[in-house]
């Protein structure tokens, strides 16, 4: 069945307010009515003007249109989810007494009006709906996924207001960062979301994780890279130092004959879990500038030394 945009059919905006909305009906319903316009679709554009106006003067039903609508898309058939609206009871009729009212209408408030009948009538005050969930992204250091952190937020997050309309306000909230999160994960807060609709309960509030950049690490998953600067005679000798890791420095030995982009993987030393990643450190070897005699001598000693090595040789071989 197709959205109708009760907005549209009034002629104002979403963020209309109540006495707005009633201005724009009176305006209307004086120039569609049948008694006083008589082209052959006045009397339909009055009937879904009425059916606009039944809707968006009721705050409560205004909210819960409009937490529905947000849902829909142009060119999708509208189909509200099938427990939508338990506990809403249909109250009085339309403007003028018309109370033929569309399929969409029926979809959205008969058949929730219905469910309230079969369970006996209770509760006759109005739409009880859950608030929606709310989504957000927080980007938090790496070292806060290695040890954990509690991290003070400031978001801005949209509500409805006693209007019916849509307004953001800023919210501070203490989170705790679980240790082991990941790029990606969500982070649940029960009861964080929009507020519900009568006695409908919050929506949860989901935080999707992010890293913030960082000067040494790069993360893949679970799995942390670093870069590790080598001398020319520890990659060549091979060498014991210091690689940086977010939980400290630790030991690495640099085989013999360590090329530059080599992968040392060190076991474990990722992001925690269950399983937890590797860390992994890639060998930058770094040239000492030839900047004095003795640099320049050493370099030329080096080149008597080793008359046959040539760097480009593997690639001439594949031309």
């Amino acid at each position: 069945m197709d959205y109708k945009d009760y907005y549209k059919v009034m002629g104002v905006e979403r963020s209309a307010t109540q006495d707005e909305i009633k201005r724009a009906y009176r305006k209307l319903a004086r120039k569609y009515h049948p008694d006083v316009n008589k082209e052959p679709s006045a009397e339909a554009k009055f009937k879904e003007l009425g059916e606009a106006y039944e809707v968006l003067k009721d705050p409560e039903k205004r909210a819960a249109y409009d937490q529905l609508g947000s849902n829909w898309r142009a060119g999708q058939d509208f189909q509200p989810p099938p427990d939508w609206g338990a506990g809403f009871e249909q109250r009085g009729g339309m403007p003028g007494d018309e109370a033929d009212f569309s399929d969409f209408f029926e979809a959205l408030f008969g058949r929730a009006g219905a469910a309230r009948r079969a369970a006996g009538g209770r509760g006759t005050q109005g739409v009880h709906l859950r608030g929606q969930d709310h989504h957000a992204q927080v980007f938090i250091d790496l070292e806060d996924a290695y040890r954990g952190a509690t991290r003070t937020l400031t978001l801005r997050m949209p509500e409805i207001d006693a209007q019916g309309r849509v307004v953001t306000r800023e919210r501070t909230l203490q989170v705790q960062i679980p240790k082991g999160v990941r790029a990606g994960q969500h982070i649940r807060l029960a009861g964080q979301g929009e507020p519900g609709v009568g006695e409908g309960g919050p929506g949860d509030l989901y935080l999707e994780i992010g890293f913030n950049p960082h000067s040494l690490y790069r993360v893949e998953g679970r799995d942390v890279f670093v870069d590790l600067p080598l001398a020319p005679w520890e990659a060549a000798l091979g060498a014991e130092v210091q690689a940086p890791t977010p939980d400290g420095p630790v030991a690495v030995k640099i085989p013999p004959t360590t090329t530059s982009g080599r992968r040392l993987r060190l076991k474990g030393r990722g992001i925690p879990g269950a399983t937890p990643g590797d860390l992994y450190v890639v060998t930058q070897i770094v040239l000492p500038p030839a900047d004095s005699d003795a640099a320049r001598a050493a370099y030329q000693q080096l080149q008597r030394a080793c008359p046959t090595f040539n760097p480009r040789a593997q690639r001439q071989q594949g031309a």
